[in-house]
């Protein structure tokens, strides 16, 4: 250990302060340290430089924890340790081993005389800390399970009527299944009139859980560490409803570690299970409107670890298209006429974005955004925007509005650099900013219904591969003039179906 740096820890007192810890080890310094180490978290500790007086300390006033070195004079650490496994009043304590040997053949033998753990020097703090927490935790159930054990003895009326009377189930079984004793609430809670009714009837426990496996699952368990806190299972009640349970089961030895039964209780968890289940589904509702609202890259991101969002794009298209004449539509439309009919040319276009593997930024009004090369860099990403712009300007014709003419498009596009982010805390958005959006809306702004406009710099990168026609210079608010083009196409536009009534 490395001076008393090492004992600035969070304390943890709140529950170890009846734990007793008995420090023996012959280095004045560290035995020192270590004991100040464990007093700051709140443990009783005593301290021993010599093994003999130690072990006179344990059987005299028994602690709940023994922390040993192995390398002292007159016994040594695993000789110690034999002596106190061979006491009646301290073979239950757990014994740490905390020493320099870091050999295996060291640690075997540690925990072939009954040590409960071995820390090689030089340790951690925090490592030591867990370690008691956790042998000394162990100590205590065991502790509170052999006082209940004798309690029980010493008070059977006391105890039956607690066992008649308790709100949760309890039972012994068998180890192979049959009951030996329920009380009456455990009767209740899977269907049956009486313990006897149940005893009759549920002559086996496996039959009571929904899957085969389960009960040589717990036993299993069992078999090996003795106890189980906490198992949930699904099980079948009398009437073939389905229950979830909770179980604390432990395994019953005798004084020679023969397994004589199985002991333990049961709750009904069902109301709580359904509860976690919908909040899980819940979880998994908001997980997917969140993936709806932003990129699925963003949304990820978000979930792992919540922070701003904001990102330089050099080279992205952007896309603004806008209904013509809605304005004047709307006042001529029911609002649910008006907003059932922009729901179904906004969800088309949704479609049309995904075809094309593109990004909806947003829809303002009558306006909707979209863009490619973002958050995911594209290779052609105004090709593939261009396509989706016709696909657009072609499908929006299926849709007429109240005076039964089809539907037209303002639709602009513009290339470059781009900044985007997530802004808001609890309505999330997705957006872009910069010069490239302000052109790409200017383009929208200023175009003629049913024609695509494009900007110099995305025409530059379409040009070889759809037709274009020169529009001219044009007078671009906040730019001056600029020129720009009519995206016409790969190829001529066909006819198309309506939706009009």
């Amino acid at each position: 250990m490395d001076g008393e740096a090492k004992l600035a820890v969070p304390t943890e007192n709140t529950w170890a302060q009846q734990a007793a810890i008995l420090l023996i080890d012959d280095d004045p310094a560290g035995i020192r340290a270590l004991s100040a180490l464990l007093s700051q978290q709140g443990y009783r500790v005593r301290r021993s430089l010599r093994s003999p007086q130690g072990l006179q300390s344990a059987l005299a006033d028994p602690p709940d924890l023994v922390l040993v070195d192995v390398m002292m004079p007159e016994m040594n650490g695993f000789e110690l340790c034999q002596q106190l496994k061979a006491s009646p009043q301290t073979q239950g304590i757990p014994v740490v081993f905390i020493t320099a040997l870091g050999d295996v053949n060291d640690k075997a033998r540690a925990f072939a005389v009954g040590g409960a753990d071995y820390i090689v020097k030089p340790f951690q703090a925090e490592e030591v800390l867990m370690r008691v927490r956790n042998q000394i935790t162990l100590f205590l159930q065991q502790q509170q399970l052999l006082a209940q054990n004798q309690r029980l003895q010493e008070a059977e009326a006391k105890f039956r009527h607690i066992f008649e009377n308790a709100s949760e189930g309890i039972f012994q079984t068998s180890l192979d299944g049959q009951y030996l004793t329920v009380n009456p609430a455990l009767a209740r809670l899977y269907g049956y009139e009486s313990p006897q009714d149940l005893m009759a009837n549920l002559t086996d426990v496996r039959s009571l859980y929904l899957s085969s496996s389960r009960r040589e699952e717990l036993r299993a368990y069992l078999d090996q560490y003795g106890q189980i806190q906490a198992a949930e299972s699904e099980i079948r009640r009398r009437d073939g409803s389905i229950l979830w349970i909770s179980e604390n089961i432990r395994l019953v030895r005798n004084e020679a570690g023969q397994p004589l039964f199985y002991e333990g209780t049961v709750q009904d968890i069902t109301a709580r299970h359904r509860a976690e289940t919908e909040v899980r589904s819940q979880r998994l509702r908001a997980e997917r409107l969140l993936h709806s609202i932003l990129p699925h890259k963003i949304a990820r991101t978000l979930q792992q670890k919540p922070r701003t969002i904001a990102e330089k794009f050099d080279s992205v298209t952007v896309l603004f298209a806008d209904l013509v004449d809605f304005t004047e539509m709307s006042s001529q439309m029911t609002p649910e006429a008006l907003v059932s009919m922009l729901n179904k040319v906004f969800s088309l276009f949704d479609q049309l974005v995904e075809r094309h593997g593109l990004e909806k930024i947003k829809t303002v009004g009558d306006e909707y955004m979209a863009a490619a090369g973002l958050p995911e860099p594209m290779v052609d990403h105004a090709l593939h925007v261009a396509r989706l712009a016709l696909d657009m300007q072609r499908e929006i014709t299926g849709f007429c509005g109240p005076d039964g003419r089809p539907l037209e498009l303002r639709i602009g596009m513009s290339s470059g650099p781009v900044i985007a982010g997530v802004i808001g805390q609890h309505k999330f958005a997705y957006d872009l900013w910069g010069d490239t959006v302000n052109v790409a809306s200017r383009m929208e702004s200023t175009g003629l219904p049913g024609q695509i406009q494009v900007s110099e710099i995305t025409y530059e990168l379409l040009q070889d591969s759809f037709e274009l026609e020169p529009r001219g210079a044009i007078a671009v608010k906040g730019k001056g003039t600029l020129t720009t083009y009519w995206l016409v196409g790969e190829q001529r536009l066909g006819e198309v179906g309506s939706w009009c009534a």
